[in-house]
């Protein structure tokens, strides 16, 4: 298994990052196998979606409707609210694996892969890959 730990910039408001096109640079020339990517975070998840059609939008809105940031959480370090983001992998789980067919991510034609951030005290997070080969 080879294996790459990566640094994605996601700011200081909760973000969606497209990460595919890490993604498919990691997987560049491997043959077939398996890709999985996983955010080591606790407060961080990864989502295969559409992005660029307000999908990327909706989750975040989806996610605050379903996880608001407010006084309700019995985490309180951080941010008002910051015990929410804490909840949010049981939701948006750390981690995807997908098929690599001929050195390319075999994914849906809408679909990419994101590193989803709704924690804003953190402005940067690492993301690993690593490859399977099958």
């Amino acid at each position: 298994m080879d294996s790459e730990l990566i640094s994605i910039r996601t700011g200081s408001r909760p973000a969606v990052r497209d990460i595919t096109a890490e993604a498919g640079r990691f997987v560049a020339g491997r043959g077939n196998g398996l890709l999985h990517v996983f955010v080591p975070h606790a407060t961080a998840g990864v989502a295969v979606i559409e992005t660029g059609a307000g999908s990327d939008d909706d989750l975040l809105t989806a996610l605050d409707a379903v996880l608001p940031t407010d006084d309700r959480w019995q985490h309180r370090h951080g941010s008002p609210g910051h015990g929410r983001d804490h909840v949010l992998p049981a939701f948006v789980a750390p981690y995807a694996t997908l098929p690599v067919l001929a050195g390319r991510l075999a994914l849906g034609t809408w679909q990419s892969i994101c590193l989803v951030d709704p924690n804003g005290d953190n402005t940067e997070r690492k993301v690993r890959f690593s490859f399977l080969a099958g």
